[in-house]
């Protein structure tokens, strides 16, 4: 009977058959791209939300929209280095201090080239079909001018939405709205505001369709807006002093808000309520009504954080009149207050601290609002929300994007750039503090720096949690990195950018010193450095380990065993230093070993 052979074509023969055949269909082949690169997708692709675009995709779609044909060599090879191998080189995803100092003064010369795409005037004599033809060319039109941003000047812009679909939804917030309100946030606001779009709204009149009337540049429409800094929580008072006086010199008007307080401040309270109906209490009532007279409109301070009433307070304050915007002796009923900002910037939380109670859905994944909505906060007031979207903006690196929180960090391809900023935003005693673990660094003797770089920390990280490469027992720097950067965006790492002109470690140091007095000391004898070695511990984790240990175990006798398990007798006496004849000697037997014996030679006659 033959023995069964394997349904799968593997193996060197069939690797060198499948080669050859591969190259004999690729010799007929062309070696030029082409424009054909959406040949066969489905219709819904056309809706889905575009935030970033690979150098060959961007080239791609931009010669596709302007209706143009090309052809390139793919022979042209560039190398492009790794990341960091030693501990010592510069990272090559971040930028020199020269390198960066150059990069913002050319973002300082072009500021005024990077906008927003603006909605083509219109009025009522305007066809939907002209309409969307106007549409679409302003928008390619914006595109060539961000196109040109890049490169002709050469400077790097984030990872902006491309769907017009996504923009249109923009278009319609801000001409139903006469307050728009842009969320940013607190630990970095200048990153998540958006200049050119306070100019959008300003210039637009209180009728959309007037647009096409309006020829003053100078023109400024009756919107009015204002920049609501949330997660205002992470900073303390003598940090939010320091913004407010910078938005107050820039003539910004702004408000500190937490919508992640005020929601655990109203769940508290639903507790508090329902114990107060069951017990019945005159002191407990007492107590909730002191509760409920702290929630009321005060005089507060620039610096301080709002609760919900003085917010919503606030956007009647600073709205403009509503008489502004009548059409046809129609005095709009409601203030419409419009309610945008980049992805995970805490709009729908802020909404549903609004209303004290879930009404948007929330999701920690960027871009979960697919379309604007409009609810009703109160009898004066409507709040509409427009979905999540990235705007235009100057950046030096995309890591920059990771650690704001831009960039999902599950779909993160390159990890050492975001973790060195990490490592050189936060210091090195407090991630020991925080994950309870060494970080072996080099010191200036050594050549290094005294502080670790990213790949360092996360090498650390990994070790300490047991994240090793499957079949491999080396560290898992690329889950680990996620791990770390979930905890720095979620603000377990604590870190805070500074105004323009202050001290990025003197804005954070009366933060660092708190967490140290509130961290505790790391425990003696956990960490990498102090347990065991790095890769033994790594190695040690791996998947199956415990199965070879229990067998060594069985077989040798134990960790302290001296001798192997043998067939009539339970174990061998110990083996002296001088090798087997001083074993004999001390056991005063003959010598039983024979595997040096030569067997008896045969001359192979008479055998087949």
């Amino acid at each position: 009977m033959p023995l069964p052979q394997s349904k799968n074509r593997a193996g060197l023969g069939h690797a060198i058959l499948n080669r050859r055949a591969k190259e004999a269909r690729e010799r007929n082949t062309s070696e030029f791209h082409t424009t054909d690169t959406h040949v066969g997708e489905p219709k819904w692709t056309k809706l889905r939300s575009v935030t970033h675009e690979g150098a060959l995709e961007e080239f791609l779609n931009t010669a596709q929209l302007a209706d143009a044909d090309f052809t390139a060599e793919r022979r042209n090879i560039k190398v492009v280095e790794t990341a960091q191998t030693s501990r010592t080189r510069h990272n090559p995803y971040l930028l020199t201090a020269q390198e960066e100092a150059e990069v913002i003064k050319n973002q300082q010369e072009n500021r005024d080239r990077l906008r927003v795409p603006r909605r083509p005037a219109w009025d009522a004599d305007t066809t939907p079909a002209q309409l969307e033809r106007l549409e679409k060319d302003a928008f390619l039109e914006w595109r060539r001018g961000l196109a040109q941003l890049q490169d002709g000047v050469g400077l790097v812009l984030t990872p902006f939405e491309r769907n017009i679909e996504v923009w249109r939804q923009l278009w319609r917030v801000i001409e139903r709205s006469q307050l728009l309100v842009q969320i940013v946030d607190a630990r970095n606001p200048l990153r998540f505001r958006c200049e050119d779009l306070e100019s959008y709204v300003a210039s637009l009149p209180a009728n959309p369709a007037d647009l096409s009337v309006v020829q003053d540049t100078d023109y400024r429409g009756p919107r009015r807006t204002l920049l609501l800094i949330n997660k205002s929580d992470l900073l303390d008072k003598e940090q939010r002093k320091q913004w407010a006086d910078y938005f107050s010199k820039q003539g910004i008007r702004f408000a500190f808000f937490s919508a992640a307080d005020e929601t655990a401040r109203q769940a508290a309270k639903a507790q508090r309520d329902a114990q107060f109906e069951a017990a019945q209490n005159g002191v407990e009532d007492a107590a909730a009504a002191v509760e409920n007279a702290s929630l009321t409109t005060r005089q507060h301070a620039p610096e301080d954080v709002l609760n919900v009433l003085e917010l919503e307070q606030l956007f009647l304050d600073v709205a403009p009149p509503l008489e502004d915007f009548s059409r046809d002796g129609q005095v709009p009923e409601k203030l419409t207050v419009g309610l945008v900002g980049y992805p995970n910037v805490g709009k729908s939380s802020t909404i549903n601290a609004l209303l004290g109670e879930k009404k948007v859905s929330v999701s920690a994944t960027p871009g979960k609002t697919k379309h604007f909505q409009t609810i009703h906060l109160s009898p004066t007031t409507i709040l509409c929300d427009c979905p999540g979207l990235v705007f235009p903006q100057f950046a030096s690196t995309a890591a920059e994007l990771v650690t704001d929180g831009i960039l999902p960090i599950d779909q993160m391809r390159e990890y050492s750039g975001p973790a060195e900023l990490v490592a050189q935003r936060i210091p090195h005693d407090i991630i020991e503090r925080v994950y309870n673990m060494d970080i072996p660094t080099m010191s200036v003797e050594e050549g290094g720096t005294g502080n670790p770089t990213g790949l360092e920390v996360l090498s650390a990280y990994a070790v300490a949690r047991n994240l090793v490469r499957q079949g491999q027992g080396n560290p898992d720097e690329s889950r680990a990195a996620r791990y770390v950067l979930k905890d720095y965006m979620n603000a377990r790492l604590l870190y805070a950018h500074p105004p323009p002109g202050v001290d990025a470690d003197e804005f954070n140091a009366a933060q660092r010193a708190r967490m140290r007095d509130a961290l505790p000391e790391r425990r003696a004898g956990t960490g990498s450095a102090q347990a065991r070695p790095a890769m033994m511990h790594a190695v040690e984790s791996a998947a199956g380990q415990h199965r070879s240990s229990a067998v060594d175990s069985d077989f040798f006798g134990g960790v302290g065993g001296t001798g192997m398990m043998i067939k009539g007798r339970r174990r061998m006496p110990p083996v002296g230093r001088a090798g087997s004849d001083a074993g004999a000697e001390q056991r005063g037997g003959k010598k039983h070993f024979k595997g040096n014996k030569r067997n008896k030679q045969r001359s192979g006659a008479g055998f087949e």
